[in-house]
Protein backbone atom coordinates (compact mmCIF):
# COMPACT_ATOMS: atom_id res chain seq x y z
CA UNK A 1 0.00 0.00 0.00
CA UNK A 2 1.22 3.54 -0.84
CA UNK A 3 0.08 6.47 1.53
CA UNK A 4 0.51 10.23 1.26
CA UNK A 5 2.16 11.45 3.96
CA UNK A 6 0.18 14.93 4.25
CA UNK A 7 -3.20 13.28 4.06
CA UNK A 8 -2.59 10.12 5.17
CA UNK A 9 -4.80 8.62 2.02
CA UNK A 10 -4.13 5.49 0.47
CA UNK A 11 -2.75 6.14 -3.45
CA UNK A 12 -2.78 2.80 -4.45
CA UNK A 13 -2.11 -0.80 -3.23
CA UNK A 14 -1.74 -4.87 -4.61
CA UNK A 15 -1.98 -7.85 -2.75
CA UNK A 16 -1.30 -11.25 -2.92
CA UNK A 17 -2.52 -14.20 -1.19
CA UNK A 18 0.01 -16.58 0.54
CA UNK A 19 -0.14 -20.34 0.07
CA UNK A 20 -0.36 -21.98 3.77
CA UNK A 21 0.21 -25.71 3.84
CA UNK A 22 -0.70 -28.31 6.24
CA UNK A 23 1.50 -31.17 6.22
CA UNK A 24 0.16 -32.74 8.54
CA UNK A 25 -3.05 -31.98 11.56
CA UNK A 26 -1.70 -29.01 13.34
CA UNK A 27 1.18 -28.13 11.18
CA UNK A 28 1.15 -24.97 9.06
CA UNK A 29 3.94 -23.50 7.21
CA UNK A 30 4.76 -20.91 5.05
CA UNK A 31 7.46 -20.89 1.93
CA UNK A 32 9.88 -17.91 2.85
CA UNK A 33 10.83 -17.64 -0.87
CA UNK A 34 7.44 -17.22 -2.14
CA UNK A 35 6.59 -14.83 0.77
CA UNK A 36 9.27 -12.68 -0.90
CA UNK A 37 8.60 -13.01 -3.99
CA UNK A 38 4.54 -12.00 -3.08
CA UNK A 39 6.20 -8.75 -1.59
CA UNK A 40 8.61 -8.07 -5.29
CA UNK A 41 5.53 -8.76 -6.86
CA UNK A 42 3.80 -6.44 -4.63
CA UNK A 43 6.02 -3.13 -5.33
CA UNK A 44 6.12 -3.77 -8.89
CA UNK A 45 2.69 -4.37 -9.37
CA UNK A 46 1.90 -0.78 -7.05
CA UNK A 47 4.51 0.64 -8.86
CA UNK A 48 3.22 0.10 -12.43
CA UNK A 49 -0.06 1.16 -11.00
CA UNK A 50 1.38 4.57 -9.73
CA UNK A 51 2.45 5.26 -13.02
CA UNK A 52 -1.06 4.49 -14.33
CA UNK A 53 -2.70 7.01 -12.21
CA UNK A 54 0.54 9.45 -13.07
CA UNK A 55 2.21 9.60 -9.90
CA UNK A 56 6.39 9.64 -9.92
CA UNK A 57 7.53 6.43 -7.87
CA UNK A 58 10.45 8.62 -7.32
CA UNK A 59 8.44 10.21 -5.18
CA UNK A 60 8.68 6.96 -2.45
CA UNK A 61 10.42 8.31 -0.27
CA UNK A 62 10.66 5.44 2.26
CA UNK A 63 9.36 1.93 2.77
CA UNK A 64 8.16 0.31 6.04
CA UNK A 65 7.47 -3.39 6.81
CA UNK A 66 4.65 -5.03 8.56
CA UNK A 67 4.59 -8.52 9.17
CA UNK A 68 2.33 -11.44 10.74
CA UNK A 69 4.52 -12.29 14.06
CA UNK A 70 6.08 -15.31 15.58
CA UNK A 71 6.22 -17.11 12.20
CA UNK A 72 10.14 -18.43 12.40
CA UNK A 73 12.61 -18.59 9.66
CA UNK A 74 15.65 -19.90 9.07
CA UNK A 75 18.24 -19.30 6.41
CA UNK A 76 21.62 -19.87 4.89
CA UNK A 77 23.48 -16.86 5.02
CA UNK A 78 25.79 -18.18 2.20
CA UNK A 79 23.14 -19.04 -0.41
CA UNK A 80 20.46 -17.01 0.85
CA UNK A 81 18.06 -19.93 0.86
CA UNK A 82 15.28 -20.61 3.73
CA UNK A 83 16.87 -24.30 5.54
CA UNK A 84 12.48 -25.09 6.22
CA UNK A 85 9.21 -23.88 5.58
CA UNK A 86 8.20 -20.83 7.94
CA UNK A 87 6.85 -22.69 10.91
CA UNK A 88 3.66 -20.45 11.21
CA UNK A 89 2.19 -18.83 14.85
CA UNK A 90 -0.41 -21.01 14.68
CA UNK A 91 1.41 -24.20 14.57
CA UNK A 92 1.26 -26.71 16.83
CA UNK A 93 3.91 -29.05 16.89
CA UNK A 94 5.72 -27.72 19.32
CA UNK A 95 3.09 -28.82 21.97
CA UNK A 96 5.98 -31.60 23.17
CA UNK A 97 8.53 -28.95 23.06
CA UNK A 98 6.83 -26.90 25.56
CA UNK A 99 5.85 -29.94 27.79
CA UNK A 100 9.45 -30.76 27.67
CA UNK A 101 10.58 -27.00 28.12
CA UNK A 102 8.01 -27.12 31.41
CA UNK A 103 9.67 -29.82 33.47
CA UNK A 104 12.84 -27.76 33.41
CA UNK A 105 10.92 -24.86 35.29
CA UNK A 106 10.99 -25.41 38.86
CA UNK A 107 6.63 -26.27 39.78
CA UNK A 108 6.48 -26.44 36.26
CA UNK A 109 5.66 -22.62 36.25
CA UNK A 110 4.24 -21.50 32.61
CA UNK A 111 4.10 -17.84 33.78
CA UNK A 112 8.26 -18.17 34.63
CA UNK A 113 9.26 -15.93 31.64
CA UNK A 114 6.21 -13.88 31.96
CA UNK A 115 8.23 -10.55 33.99
CA UNK A 116 11.21 -10.78 31.39
CA UNK A 117 9.55 -11.54 28.21
CA UNK A 118 5.40 -10.56 29.15
CA UNK A 119 5.26 -13.95 27.48
CA UNK A 120 3.52 -17.11 28.98
CA UNK A 121 4.94 -20.41 27.47
CA UNK A 122 3.34 -21.38 24.66
CA UNK A 123 3.46 -23.26 21.37
CA UNK A 124 2.82 -19.54 19.82
CA UNK A 125 6.02 -17.74 20.07
CA UNK A 126 8.98 -18.10 18.38
CA UNK A 127 11.86 -19.25 20.77
CA UNK A 128 10.07 -22.67 21.04
CA UNK A 129 9.33 -23.25 16.79
CA UNK A 130 13.29 -22.24 16.83
CA UNK A 131 13.86 -24.84 19.56
CA UNK A 132 12.14 -27.32 17.30
CA UNK A 133 13.55 -26.76 14.43
CA UNK A 134 17.00 -27.31 15.88
CA UNK A 135 15.91 -30.64 17.50
CA UNK A 136 14.14 -32.09 14.34
CA UNK A 137 15.68 -30.43 11.22
CA UNK A 138 19.38 -32.05 10.58
CA UNK A 139 20.34 -29.28 7.65
CA UNK A 140 19.72 -26.32 10.47
CA UNK A 141 21.40 -28.03 12.96
CA UNK A 142 24.48 -28.15 10.43
CA UNK A 143 24.29 -24.41 9.44
CA UNK A 144 24.55 -23.47 13.12
CA UNK A 145 27.48 -25.58 13.75
CA UNK A 146 28.85 -24.17 10.69
CA UNK A 147 27.98 -20.69 11.52
CA UNK A 148 26.04 -20.26 7.89
CA UNK A 149 22.62 -20.01 10.02
CA UNK A 150 20.36 -17.10 10.54
CA UNK A 151 17.08 -17.05 12.31
CA UNK A 152 14.34 -14.45 12.06
CA UNK A 153 10.62 -13.09 12.00
CA UNK A 154 9.17 -12.72 8.68
CA UNK A 155 10.34 -9.02 8.93
CA UNK A 156 13.58 -10.35 9.25
CA UNK A 157 13.92 -12.21 6.78
CA UNK A 158 12.05 -9.88 4.38
CA UNK A 159 14.81 -6.79 5.28
CA UNK A 160 17.99 -8.93 5.13
CA UNK A 161 16.91 -10.29 1.59
CA UNK A 162 15.37 -7.02 0.44
CA UNK A 163 18.77 -4.69 1.63
CA UNK A 164 21.30 -7.04 -0.47
CA UNK A 165 20.76 -11.12 0.89
CA UNK A 166 24.17 -12.67 0.54
CA UNK A 167 25.51 -9.44 -0.53
CA UNK A 168 25.51 -7.31 2.53
CA UNK A 169 22.04 -7.57 3.70
CA UNK A 170 21.06 -5.98 6.80
CA UNK A 171 19.95 -8.71 9.76
CA UNK A 172 17.78 -6.90 11.99
CA UNK A 173 14.35 -6.92 13.55
CA UNK A 174 12.52 -4.28 15.94
CA UNK A 175 11.51 -4.51 19.17
CA UNK A 176 8.00 -5.30 18.57
CA UNK A 177 8.92 -8.47 16.91
CA UNK A 178 11.70 -9.49 18.77
CA UNK A 179 8.80 -9.08 21.88
CA UNK A 180 6.98 -11.83 20.67
CA UNK A 181 10.12 -14.56 20.31
CA UNK A 182 10.71 -15.32 24.21
CA UNK A 183 13.98 -14.70 24.05
CA UNK A 184 13.64 -10.98 24.45
CA UNK A 185 13.92 -8.58 27.67
CA UNK A 186 11.09 -6.07 27.24
CA UNK A 187 12.74 -4.16 30.22
CA UNK A 188 16.33 -3.44 29.08
CA UNK A 189 14.84 -4.37 25.27
CA UNK A 190 17.88 -6.44 24.68
CA UNK A 191 18.13 -10.40 24.07
CA UNK A 192 17.88 -12.32 26.96
CA UNK A 193 21.44 -14.40 27.81
CA UNK A 194 19.39 -16.36 30.46
CA UNK A 195 16.25 -16.92 28.21
CA UNK A 196 18.76 -18.11 24.85
CA UNK A 197 20.18 -20.70 27.98
CA UNK A 198 17.15 -21.81 28.42
CA UNK A 199 16.10 -22.64 25.33
CA UNK A 200 19.32 -23.83 24.31
CA UNK A 201 19.79 -21.52 21.38
CA UNK A 202 23.22 -19.45 20.57
CA UNK A 203 23.13 -15.92 20.48
CA UNK A 204 25.05 -15.15 17.11
CA UNK A 205 21.88 -16.65 14.98
CA UNK A 206 19.47 -13.48 16.37
CA UNK A 207 19.22 -10.09 14.60
CA UNK A 208 20.22 -7.08 15.59
CA UNK A 209 17.31 -5.23 17.63
CA UNK A 210 17.18 -1.85 16.57
CA UNK A 211 13.50 0.29 17.23
CA UNK A 212 10.34 0.52 15.21
CA UNK A 213 11.02 3.27 12.81
CA UNK A 214 15.18 3.96 11.59
CA UNK A 215 16.61 3.54 8.68
CA UNK A 216 17.72 -0.12 8.45
CA UNK A 217 18.96 -0.15 5.11
CA UNK A 218 17.74 0.62 1.25
CA UNK A 219 16.32 -1.52 -1.06
CA UNK A 220 19.00 -3.17 -3.43
CA UNK A 221 17.01 -4.21 -6.68
CA UNK A 222 13.68 -3.76 -8.18
CA UNK A 223 11.30 -0.47 -9.10
CA UNK A 224 12.56 1.17 -5.45
CA UNK A 225 16.16 0.35 -5.16
CA UNK A 226 17.64 3.02 -3.80
CA UNK A 227 14.61 3.45 -1.15
CA UNK A 228 15.45 3.71 2.32
CA UNK A 229 13.29 0.82 4.30
CA UNK A 230 13.03 2.61 7.58
CA UNK A 231 9.98 1.03 9.35
CA UNK A 232 8.86 -2.14 10.74
CA UNK A 233 6.52 -3.34 13.47
CA UNK A 234 4.55 -6.50 14.09
CA UNK A 235 1.18 -6.61 11.75
CA UNK A 236 -0.76 -5.73 15.45
CA UNK A 237 1.32 -3.00 16.67
CA UNK A 238 1.08 -1.69 13.45
CA UNK A 239 -2.64 -1.33 13.52
CA UNK A 240 -2.40 0.45 17.06
CA UNK A 241 -0.28 2.92 15.15
CA UNK A 242 -2.60 3.08 12.32
CA UNK A 243 -5.27 3.66 14.53
CA UNK A 244 -3.51 6.63 16.42
CA UNK A 245 -3.67 5.15 20.23
CA UNK A 246 -1.21 6.87 20.92
CA UNK A 247 -2.19 7.73 24.59
CA UNK A 248 -2.44 5.41 27.34
CA UNK A 249 -5.88 3.92 27.64
CA UNK A 250 -6.35 3.59 24.08
CA UNK A 251 -7.74 0.19 22.31
CA UNK A 252 -7.91 -1.31 19.00
CA UNK A 253 -9.22 -4.55 18.02
CA UNK A 254 -8.37 -6.29 14.91
CA UNK A 255 -10.31 -9.33 12.82
CA UNK A 256 -8.53 -11.25 10.56
CA UNK A 257 -7.92 -14.94 10.56
CA UNK A 258 -7.65 -14.55 14.41
CA UNK A 259 -8.44 -11.35 16.69
CA UNK A 260 -6.27 -8.85 18.30
CA UNK A 261 -7.00 -6.71 21.65
CA UNK A 262 -4.15 -4.19 22.13
CA UNK A 263 -4.16 -1.76 24.71
CA UNK A 264 -1.45 0.70 24.91
CA UNK A 265 -0.38 1.10 28.34
CA UNK A 266 2.10 3.84 27.98
CA UNK A 267 5.74 4.08 29.21
CA UNK A 268 4.78 1.31 31.62
CA UNK A 269 4.39 -2.21 30.92
CA UNK A 270 1.80 -3.73 32.93
CA UNK A 271 0.95 -7.48 33.79
CA UNK A 272 -1.93 -9.20 33.56
CA UNK A 273 -3.37 -10.72 36.24
CA UNK A 274 -6.18 -12.54 33.73
CA UNK A 275 -4.07 -14.00 31.10
CA UNK A 276 -3.15 -11.26 28.71
CA UNK A 277 -0.21 -10.91 27.55
CA UNK A 278 2.53 -7.31 27.64
CA UNK A 279 3.90 -6.60 24.86
CA UNK A 280 6.07 -3.76 23.51
CA UNK A 281 3.30 -1.42 21.60
CA UNK A 282 6.07 1.03 19.59
CA UNK A 283 9.22 2.59 19.71
CA UNK A 284 9.20 5.19 17.24
CA UNK A 285 12.81 6.13 16.82
CA UNK A 286 16.41 4.90 18.38
CA UNK A 287 16.06 8.35 20.79
CA UNK A 288 12.53 7.37 21.67
CA UNK A 289 11.13 5.99 25.07
CA UNK A 290 9.13 2.28 24.52
CA UNK A 291 5.25 2.26 24.79
CA UNK A 292 4.36 -0.83 26.18
CA UNK A 293 0.79 -2.81 25.33
CA UNK A 294 -1.64 -5.53 26.86
CA UNK A 295 -2.94 -7.94 24.07
CA UNK A 296 -5.34 -10.42 24.14
CA UNK A 297 -5.87 -12.80 21.20
CA UNK A 298 -8.58 -14.90 19.59
CA UNK A 299 -7.36 -17.45 17.27
CA UNK A 300 -10.18 -18.17 15.44
CA UNK A 301 -12.47 -15.37 14.12
CA UNK A 302 -12.56 -14.80 10.82
CA UNK A 303 -11.44 -18.77 10.46
CA UNK A 304 -14.47 -19.54 11.94
CA UNK A 305 -16.24 -18.31 8.96
CA UNK A 306 -13.81 -19.88 6.26
CA UNK A 307 -14.93 -23.09 8.20
CA UNK A 308 -18.23 -22.90 8.04
CA UNK A 309 -17.50 -22.21 4.18
CA UNK A 310 -14.80 -24.96 3.31
CA UNK A 311 -15.32 -27.69 5.72
CA UNK A 312 -18.99 -27.66 6.14
CA UNK A 313 -20.09 -26.41 2.98
CA UNK A 314 -22.66 -24.37 4.30
CA UNK A 315 -21.74 -21.49 1.97
CA UNK A 316 -20.16 -20.84 -0.96
CA UNK A 317 -18.29 -17.23 0.32
CA UNK A 318 -18.26 -15.61 3.43
CA UNK A 319 -20.53 -13.27 2.47
CA UNK A 320 -22.90 -15.68 2.25
CA UNK A 321 -22.29 -16.89 5.83
CA UNK A 322 -23.12 -12.96 6.58
CA UNK A 323 -26.56 -13.21 4.21
CA UNK A 324 -27.40 -16.34 6.44
CA UNK A 325 -27.19 -15.02 10.21
CA UNK A 326 -29.14 -12.20 8.87
CA UNK A 327 -32.04 -14.50 7.68
CA UNK A 328 -32.79 -15.27 11.27
CA UNK A 329 -31.09 -12.26 13.87
CA UNK A 330 -30.93 -14.78 16.34
CA UNK A 331 -28.83 -18.14 17.10
CA UNK A 332 -31.92 -19.08 18.61
CA UNK A 333 -30.14 -20.32 21.73
CA UNK A 334 -27.18 -22.09 19.75
CA UNK A 335 -23.49 -21.18 21.04
CA UNK A 336 -20.81 -22.52 18.98
CA UNK A 337 -16.59 -22.19 20.79
CA UNK A 338 -14.39 -22.36 17.89
CA UNK A 339 -11.45 -23.89 20.17
CA UNK A 340 -9.98 -25.39 16.73
CA UNK A 341 -6.37 -25.34 18.28
CA UNK A 342 -7.20 -24.99 22.21
CA UNK A 343 -8.10 -21.96 23.85
CA UNK A 344 -6.39 -18.65 24.20
CA UNK A 345 -6.21 -15.74 26.07
CA UNK A 346 -7.72 -15.28 29.04
CA UNK A 347 -7.77 -19.42 29.10
CA UNK A 348 -4.37 -20.93 27.69
CA UNK A 349 -6.22 -23.51 27.49
CA UNK A 350 -4.86 -26.18 24.81
CA UNK A 351 -6.61 -29.27 26.20
CA UNK A 352 -9.98 -27.70 24.49
CA UNK A 353 -11.53 -28.32 21.15
CA UNK A 354 -14.33 -26.77 19.37
CA UNK A 355 -17.84 -27.36 19.87
CA UNK A 356 -21.44 -26.55 19.07
CA UNK A 357 -23.82 -26.41 21.74
CA UNK A 358 -27.52 -25.71 22.72
CA UNK A 359 -28.52 -27.48 19.50
CA UNK A 360 -32.61 -28.10 19.07
CA UNK A 361 -34.66 -29.56 15.94
CA UNK A 362 -35.41 -26.41 15.36
CA UNK A 363 -31.66 -25.62 15.18
CA UNK A 364 -30.82 -24.86 11.49
CA UNK A 365 -27.36 -23.58 9.28
CA UNK A 366 -28.52 -19.69 9.66
CA UNK A 367 -28.64 -20.48 13.63
CA UNK A 368 -24.84 -21.80 13.20
CA UNK A 369 -24.13 -19.17 10.92
CA UNK A 370 -25.38 -16.78 13.34
CA UNK A 371 -23.73 -18.29 16.51
CA UNK A 372 -20.24 -18.20 14.76
CA UNK A 373 -20.75 -14.73 14.44
CA UNK A 374 -21.36 -14.59 18.00
CA UNK A 375 -18.48 -16.38 19.06
CA UNK A 376 -16.02 -13.71 17.47
CA UNK A 377 -17.77 -10.97 19.47
CA UNK A 378 -17.67 -12.94 22.59
CA UNK A 379 -14.66 -13.83 22.73
CA UNK A 380 -13.46 -10.04 22.06
CA UNK A 381 -15.71 -9.52 25.26
CA UNK A 382 -14.06 -11.48 27.56
CA UNK A 383 -10.57 -9.96 26.24
CA UNK A 384 -12.20 -6.43 26.64
CA UNK A 385 -13.36 -7.59 30.71
CA UNK A 386 -9.68 -8.74 31.29
CA UNK A 387 -8.16 -5.50 30.01
CA UNK A 388 -10.75 -3.53 31.96
CA UNK A 389 -9.61 -5.25 35.14
CA UNK A 390 -5.89 -5.11 34.52
CA UNK A 391 -5.61 -1.41 33.66
CA UNK A 392 -8.73 -0.11 35.79
CA UNK A 393 -10.33 1.87 33.65
CA UNK A 394 -13.06 0.44 31.20
CA UNK A 395 -12.80 1.29 27.82
CA UNK A 396 -15.44 3.97 26.93
CA UNK A 397 -15.25 2.73 22.87
CA UNK A 398 -13.30 0.14 20.78
CA UNK A 399 -11.38 1.54 17.73
CA UNK A 400 -11.66 -1.21 15.15
CA UNK A 401 -10.25 -3.14 11.82
CA UNK A 402 -9.35 -5.69 9.65
CA UNK A 403 -11.00 -8.04 6.83
CA UNK A 404 -14.26 -9.05 8.67
CA UNK A 405 -14.99 -5.27 9.55
CA UNK A 406 -16.75 -4.92 6.65
CA UNK A 407 -19.26 -7.08 8.07
CA UNK A 408 -21.84 -4.55 9.39
CA UNK A 409 -23.90 -7.44 11.17
CA UNK A 410 -21.06 -8.61 13.06
CA UNK A 411 -19.92 -4.97 14.03
CA UNK A 412 -23.46 -4.03 15.69
CA UNK A 413 -23.79 -7.76 17.18
CA UNK A 414 -19.89 -6.50 18.49
CA UNK A 415 -21.63 -3.13 20.40
CA UNK A 416 -24.63 -5.00 21.35
CA UNK A 417 -22.55 -7.46 23.38
CA UNK A 418 -19.82 -4.70 24.68
CA UNK A 419 -22.50 -2.83 26.18
CA UNK A 420 -20.41 0.27 23.92
CA UNK A 421 -19.96 1.91 20.82
CA UNK A 422 -17.52 0.24 17.94
CA UNK A 423 -15.90 2.69 15.55
CA UNK A 424 -14.13 1.71 12.42
CA UNK A 425 -12.05 4.19 10.27
CA UNK A 426 -13.52 4.19 6.81
CA UNK A 427 -9.56 3.78 5.25
CA UNK A 428 -9.86 -0.02 6.27
CA UNK A 429 -5.87 -0.79 5.67
CA UNK A 430 -5.00 0.28 9.00
CA UNK A 431 -1.62 -2.20 9.14
CA UNK A 432 -0.72 -0.55 6.28
CA UNK A 433 -0.77 2.75 7.56
CA UNK A 434 1.13 2.09 10.75
CA UNK A 435 4.14 0.83 9.09
CA UNK A 436 4.03 3.89 6.35
CA UNK A 437 3.71 6.15 9.29
CA UNK A 438 6.74 4.38 11.20
CA UNK A 439 8.78 5.18 8.09
CA UNK A 440 7.91 8.34 6.85
CA UNK A 441 8.38 9.61 10.53
CA UNK A 442 12.18 7.77 11.02
CA UNK A 443 15.27 10.10 11.56
CA UNK A 444 16.78 11.16 7.57
CA UNK A 445 13.41 10.30 6.24
CA UNK A 446 11.28 13.05 8.27
CA UNK A 447 8.13 13.43 5.62
CA UNK A 448 5.37 12.14 7.98
CA UNK A 449 4.97 14.19 11.63
CA UNK A 450 3.80 11.77 14.31
CA UNK A 451 2.83 14.98 16.86
CA UNK A 452 -1.25 14.46 17.74
CA UNK A 453 -1.51 17.82 16.25
CA UNK A 454 -0.71 17.15 13.21
CA UNK A 455 -2.62 13.68 12.70
CA UNK A 456 -5.05 14.55 10.06
CA UNK A 457 -8.74 13.55 11.73
CA UNK A 458 -9.70 10.23 10.57
CA UNK A 459 -13.90 9.78 8.56
CA UNK A 460 -14.96 6.76 10.76
CA UNK A 461 -18.08 4.80 11.01
CA UNK A 462 -20.05 4.66 14.53
CA UNK A 463 -22.51 1.18 15.97
CA UNK A 464 -23.78 1.94 18.95
CA UNK A 465 -25.33 -0.61 21.56
CA UNK A 466 -29.18 -1.32 20.51
CA UNK A 467 -29.85 -3.92 23.03
CA UNK A 468 -30.68 -3.58 27.00
CA UNK A 469 -27.31 -4.86 28.72
CA UNK A 470 -29.33 -7.40 30.67
CA UNK A 471 -30.36 -9.48 27.74
CA UNK A 472 -26.39 -8.75 26.87
CA UNK A 473 -25.51 -10.40 29.99
CA UNK A 474 -27.55 -13.06 29.90
CA UNK A 475 -26.16 -14.61 26.40
CA UNK A 476 -22.74 -13.80 27.75
CA UNK A 477 -23.20 -15.74 30.92
CA UNK A 478 -24.46 -18.42 28.35
CA UNK A 479 -21.40 -18.30 26.35
CA UNK A 480 -19.19 -18.56 29.39
CA UNK A 481 -21.12 -21.72 30.11
CA UNK A 482 -20.55 -22.95 26.54
CA UNK A 483 -16.83 -22.25 26.66
CA UNK A 484 -16.27 -24.62 30.30
CA UNK A 485 -18.39 -27.29 28.17
CA UNK A 486 -15.17 -27.35 25.54
CA UNK A 487 -12.42 -27.69 27.91
CA UNK A 488 -10.31 -30.58 28.95
CA UNK A 489 -11.10 -32.70 25.66
CA UNK A 490 -7.64 -33.84 24.82
CA UNK A 491 -5.37 -35.50 26.97
CA UNK A 492 -1.54 -35.51 26.20
CA UNK A 493 -1.72 -39.24 26.89
CA UNK A 494 -1.73 -41.58 23.83
CA UNK A 495 0.45 -41.61 20.71
CA UNK A 496 2.75 -38.78 20.18
CA UNK A 497 0.43 -37.20 16.83
CA UNK A 498 -2.27 -37.05 18.82
CA UNK A 499 -4.19 -39.95 16.95
CA UNK A 500 -4.74 -43.69 19.06
CA UNK A 501 -4.60 -46.43 16.31
CA UNK A 502 -8.45 -46.59 16.83
CA UNK A 503 -9.23 -43.45 15.23
CA UNK A 504 -7.40 -44.69 12.15
CA UNK A 505 -9.80 -47.29 11.65
CA UNK A 506 -11.90 -45.80 8.67
CA UNK A 507 -15.27 -47.44 8.17
CA UNK A 508 -16.76 -48.19 4.84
Amino acid sequence: SVFNAETAELLSHHQVEIKQEFPREGWVEQDPKEILNSVYECVERTCEKMNELNIDIANIRAIGVTNQRETTVVWDKTTGEPLYNAIVWLDLRTQSTVERLLKRIPGKNKTFSKFKTGLPLSTYFSAVKLRWLLDNVEEIRRAVEDGRAMFGTVDSWLIWSLTGGTNGGIHCTDVTNASRTMLFNIHSLEWDPDLCKFFDIPMEILPNVRSSSEIYGLMESGALTGVPISGCLGDQHAALVGQMCFRDGQAKNTYGTGCFLLCNTGQKSVFSEHGLITTIAYKMGKDKPAFYALEGSVAIAGAVVRWLRDNLGIAKTSQEVEKLAAEVGTSYGCYFVPAFSGLYAPYWEPSARGIICGLTQFTNKNHIAFAALEAVCFQTREILDAMNKDCGIPLRQLQVDGGMTNNKILMQLQSDILCIPVVKPSMPETTALGAAMAAGAAEGVEVWSLNPGDLSAVTCERFEPQINPEESEYRYARWKKAVMKSMGWESSEGPSNGKSKLMQVKYH
